[in-house]
């Protein structure tokens, strides 16, 4: 049996693509809805995720910087060491020296090593009392760390939990929407998706309702709506871009208000005539 051949969704009439479009803009309304349900809750794990990382990072560096200070200490310390060395060395020369020259040359000498050495045991005291900050600040981002990390298995948590719920219908309802989306023209569907990108609360396609826009309210025109009615061209609000489609045509009863019964005049004559009788 030869297959039935796919019509082509431009030479469809302008009364079938509304359709397929209103349509189509229904179920991607109701897989709004369950991003709805799930809430801040996407936003927040991202949060949650992004600060994790940057405390990470901070105490990384933090422990990197800690590192480079402790090398920093046994390197002044070996100097030192080596200065005291040295300064004893001097010391022992300036038994022997021949000449005031001499002994003024290692007496320089002793100075220098033992303000080399005064130098060290400062940069020394201000690198442990660094390294001191840092540890006092790891420990708190740690802590920080431990709570947020908690935070963010208590959200994964409670937003895996919805999605599971959510998860099939969801996916029941993409999958008809892409089967949709081929029966509408490729320039409608990208107008139709541009504008929903840009509306607030994600209506591309909506029903006059009320002599009115179903998206932004604002008034229609008679003539306009009359143009939507025949359905011989799409229609689009002219305050807010969304694509206008007539409510029969969407398949959506409106309730018409009630109108107020008129008193009728025969009763008021006869209440009349008895007053005068």
């Amino acid at each position: 049996m030869a297959r039935e051949k796919v019509k082509d969704p431009s030479e469809m009439t302008v009364e079938a693509k509304l359709k397929n479009l209103y349509q189509l803009q229904t179920m991607l309304s109701e897989i709004d809805s369950f991003k709805t349900l799930r809430g801040e809750l996407p936003l927040e794990v991202q949060d949650l995720e992004d600060e994790i990382e940057g405390l990470t990072t901070r105490v990384g560096r933090m422990l990197e910087q800690s590192e480079n200070l402790r090398s920093e200490v046994s390197q002044r310390k070996g100097t030192i060491e080596k200065n005291n060395s040295d300064i004893a060395r001097y010391k022992a020369q300036m038994d022997n020296v021949r000449n005031n020259r001499e002994y003024d040359s290692l007496t320089k000498e002793i100075e220098y090593s033992e303000l080399d050495n005064q130098l060290n045991e400062k940069k020394i005291r201000e690198a442990n009392d660094t390294i001191e900050n840092l540890q006092e600040q790891i420990r708190k981002s740690n802590e920080m760390l431990s709570e947020r990390r908690a935070d963010l298995d208590l959200k994964k948590s409670e937003l895996d939990e919805i999605i599971q719920e959510t998860r099939a219908e969801e996916e029941k309802l993409r999958e008809k929407a892409k089967g949709i989306e081929l029966t509408i023209e490729t320039r409608l569907l990208s107008a139709f998706k541009r504008i929903r990108k840009n509306a607030r609360n994600g209506l591309g396609i909506v029903y006059v309702q009320r002599d009115a826009c179903g998206g932004c309210f604002n008034k229609i025109p008679p003539q306009r709506q009359l143009d939507v009615r025949m359905h011989k061209k799409v229609i689009v609000c002219e305050y807010c871009g969304r694509i206008l489609i007539d409510p029969e045509l969407a398949g959506v009863e409106l309730n018409k208000p009630a109108e107020e019964e008129k008193p009728k005049r025969g009763g008021r004559r006869t209440s009349r005539r008895k007053t005068e009788e």
